[in-house]
C-alpha cells in the first residue's frame, strides 16, 4: 500500500522546534532511556512530540513495546511479547516524579496474551505515581481488556483521574481499521466504567480521514454520550508509513472547529478538537476543562 499522493495541508506542517526545546526533548528522551521505559509519543510517531517534552508531559507505555495486535493505523510494533517487568510501575512513578508532572497519562500496547490484559500492572502503576506524587492525576489510556470487566474493575480500583478507551473510527469502519477490537465492546467499557465507578470521567477519541462521512463521525459523538462518555478528542489520521490505511481527507481547522461545536452541543463535557489533536494532547487542561463543567452541572 502506498502513502497518500494527497499533499499534506498547510496546517499540519510541524513548526521546528527551538534549541531550547531541543535541548529539552534529548533531556527527557536520555531520561526515559535510562529507565528503560517506553512512551507512546515515540512509539506511535505522535506529530506533537517535541511541543509535549518539551513542556515536560509525556504519555508512558506500559507491557513492553510490542502488541499482539495489528491495528491498520497504528505505528506501535506488532508480535509475540516477550516482556512482562513487574517494576515498571515504580520506574514509571520514578520518571513521573523527576518530571515534576501535574497530569500523568499511562496507556500501554494490547496484551491478549496476559490473562487480565495487564489490567494489574496499570493498577500498580497508577498507585505508584500517586505515592510519589500525591497531588499528581493519573489518567489512563486502557486497550479493551478482551471485555473482561475483572480487569476493567481492577483499574477502577486505583481510581485513576479519567478512564480514557479510544473509540478510533466510525462504527461502519471499525472493523477495517482497528484488530480484534469492536465498536460494540468500546461502548461496552465505557458504559461499565461509568456503572461501576460513576464519578470518575470517561474519555474517548475519534481519528477522522480514513473514509468515514460527517453523519459517521455525529453518529459516533451520539453513541459515545449515550453511554456518558466525558470527554471527546478528535483528530486528523496521518499515514505513519505506506503499509498502513491511506488518508481519504484532510479536514480544515474550520471543520475541526464544526466538530467540535457539535460535541459541545451534545453534552461532552470537554471536546479536544483539531488537526494534530491527539488523545493525551493537552490532556492535564482536558481534564481541568472537564472538572470545571462537570462541578457547574453538578451545582
Amino acid at each position: 500500500m502506498a502513502l497518500t499522493t494527497k499533499r499534506k495541508p498547510d496546517w499540519l506542517k510541524i513548526k521546528l522546534t527551538s534549541g531550547d526545546e531541543f535541548k529539552e526533548f534529548k533531556e527527557l528522551k536520555q531520561m526515559m532511556r535510562s529507565k528503560t521505559l517506553h512512551t507512546v509519543c515515540e512509539e506511535a510517531k505522535c506529530p506533537n512530540i517535541h511541543e509535549c517534552w518539551a513542556n515536560r508531559t509525556a504519555t508512558f507505555m506500559i507491557l513492553g513495546d510490542t502488541c499482539t495486535r495489528a491495528c491498520r493505523f497504528c505505528a506501535v510494533n506488532t508480535g509475540l511479547p516477550t516482556e512482562l517487568d513487574l517494576q515498571e510501575p515504580q520506574r514509571v512513578a520514578e520518571a513521573a516524579e523527576q518530571m515534576g508532572l501535574n497530569h500523568c497519562v499511562i496507556t500501554s500496547v494490547a496484551r491478549d496474551d496476559l490473562r487480565d490484559g495487564g489490567a494489574s500492572i496499570f493498577a500498580e502503576s497508577v498507585k505508584a505515581v500517586r505515592e510519589k506524587l500525591p497531588l499528581c492525576s493519573v489518567e489512563v489510556l486502557i486497550p479493551d481488556f478482551m471485555g473482561n470487566a475483572e480487569a476493567l474493575e481492577k483499574v477502577l480500583d486505583a481510581k485513576p483521574d479519567v478512564l480514557n478507551h479510544n473509540v478510533e473510527t466510525v462504527e461502519r469502519l471499525s472493523d477495517r481499521v482497528r484488530s480484534k477490537a469492536k465498536y460494540a465492546r468500546t461502548l461496552g467499557l465505557l458504559r461499565t466504567s461509568k456503572a461501576y465507578a460513576p464519578k470518575i470521567p470517561t474519555k474517548s477519541s475519534i481519528m477522522i480521514g480514513v473514509g468515514e462521512t460527517w453523519e459517521d463521525i455525529l453518529q459516533t459523538m451520539d453513541d459515545l454520550r449515550a453511554v456518558d462518555c466525558n470527554i471527546l478528542t478528535i483528530g486528523q489520521y496521518l499515514q505513519p508509513t505506506r503499509h498502513h490505511l491511506k488518508i481519504e481527507k484532510y479536514y480544515t481547522p474550520e471543520e475541526f472547529e464544526a466538530l467540535k461545536e457539535e460535541g459541545l452541543k451534545r453534552g461532552f463535557s470537554h471536546v479536544e478538537s483539531g488537526p494534530l489533536v491527539r488523545s493525551s494532547y493537552h490532556a492535564h487542561e482536558q481534564k481541568e476543562a472537564a472538572d470545571r463543567t462537570i462541578a457547574a452541572e453538578q451545582a
